[in-house]
């Protein structure tokens, strides 16, 4: 019987080809668009999906633009729990031009990839980069973007920091996963230091956030609670979170963005359903004669609405199909040009089955009604039609 209603609808759906193919066009534009606006929620959720669970960031409680001092170092490294330190500070430089966007940190050169294994970087390469002040690592994706070769020599403008900055590419990374960060420019917080001790010494071992590596995620809150603790009601307080609470706090500030992509992704599916569903009522108003006969040959009403659902469903699958085949061609050429704002554009496997979920539901909603109208139409008002 699966076998007969399948042959039907695919008669069906060839009879009106020019209809059929419009209506085809329309899921594969919906499927795809809603796959790429799912792939835009997805990226800008990257970040906090990559964290680990087994690293917490230290900041003045007060704000991010507040530093603490490198004298917590000692502190911090010494606490319960605390198996490596580092930390970091946010450069914002500009490079050529400040449509040339990238994320630019002075890190400490002997522990940050330690910290982060998910950087893969060659043994020679670190060597490189630690024993040259200048020296710089930067993600094989940011080095594709702007051309750059181990030995290329890279001018900054600084904004935070002003003056013109040369740093030296001494080593290229690459991302263990799919949503590794390969857009990020590591530099030697030595060098910054050194740099300030020589133009502001009033910003000498000044700290942006330090980096924890614990030894087991579920004391997490546990030590953060003791390193907030241990400097409470000093000059600079701090706010310990975990990486993840720490990227969410960035995401949360363009919250009414995201909010509005997840809603627009599903108002196009609302839309092609609407499309759909017109396409259906019409191929079920020009068979009610045929849905009369099938009925006197003595075909169960559940039939004849077996065959507008599965009518229903293989446009929807057909167009859901070639929309989901294109969503990823289409997240790379997106991508490339939004590779400054977004550092992962991969299509998520959960999208993908999120897109097989709306074609499906689009193609059953669609049939609901002209499937109920098929199963009344009466054999005598169906024949009627004919004559």
């Amino acid at each position: 019987m699966l076998t007969l209603l399948i042959r039907f609808a695919l008669r069906n759906t060839l009879r009106h080809r020019l209809r059929s193919s419009l209506t085809v066009l329309g899921i594969v534009v919906a499927i795809l668009a809603f796959g790429l606006l799912r792939t835009v929620v997805s990226a800008w959720y990257a970040g906090a999906d990559a964290a680990s669970d087994k690293r917490l960031i230290v900041r003045n409680s007060i704000s991010l633009i507040f530093p603490l001092p490198l004298s917590y170092a000692e502190k911090l490294r010494g606490m319960e729990g605390v198996t490596a330190i580092g930390w970091m500070n946010w450069f914002n430089g500009v490079y050529i031009d400040e449509r040339n966007f990238f994320p630019q940190f002075a890190v400490d050169r002997n522990s940050h990839f330690n910290l982060y294994p998910e950087f893969i970087l060659p043994p020679e390469q670190l060597r490189a980069f630690q024993n040259d002040r200048r020296g710089a690592v930067v993600g094989r994706k940011l080095a594709n973007r702007f051309g750059w070769k181990i030995g290329d020599t890279v001018p900054l403008k600084g904004t935070i920091y002003p003056g013109t900055w040369e740093f030296v590419v001494r080593g290229i990374y690459s991302g263990r996963h799919a949503n590794t960060d390969e857009g990020q420019f590591l530099f030697q917080w030595d060098y910054l230091n050194e740099r300030m001790r020589q133009t502001a010494p009033g910003r000498v071992n000044q700290i942006g956030i330090y980096l924890l590596q614990i030894r087991d995620g579920r004391d997490a809150a546990a030590i953060s609670r003791r390193v907030d603790a241990e400097f409470k009601n000093s000059l600079a307080e701090t706010l310990t979170e975990t990486e993840k609470a720490f990227n969410l706090g960035f995401i949360a500030m363009t919250g009414a963005i995201v909010n509005a992509i997840q809603i627009v992704s599903f108002v196009v599916i609302v839309i092609i359903m609407a499309v759909m569903a017109n396409t259906m009522a019409m191929a079920a108003r020009e068979r009610i004669a045929e849905y009369a006969t099938l009925k006197a040959l003595g075909f169960a009403p559940r039939i004849v609405a077996g065959l507008v659902y599965a009518e229903s469903l293989l446009l929807a699958l057909i167009g859901g199909a070639i929309g989901i085949a294109a969503t990823e061609p289409a997240a790379r050429i997106v991508g490339t040009q939004l590779d400054n704002i977004f550092p992962v554009f991969n299509v998520a496997p959960e999208t993908v089955w999120m897109q097989l979920a709306a074609c499906t539901i689009v193609g059953l909603s669609a049939a609901v009604i002209p499937a109920a109208r098929a199963m009344r139409v009466r054999i005598v008002d169906g024949l009627r039609a004919v004559a």
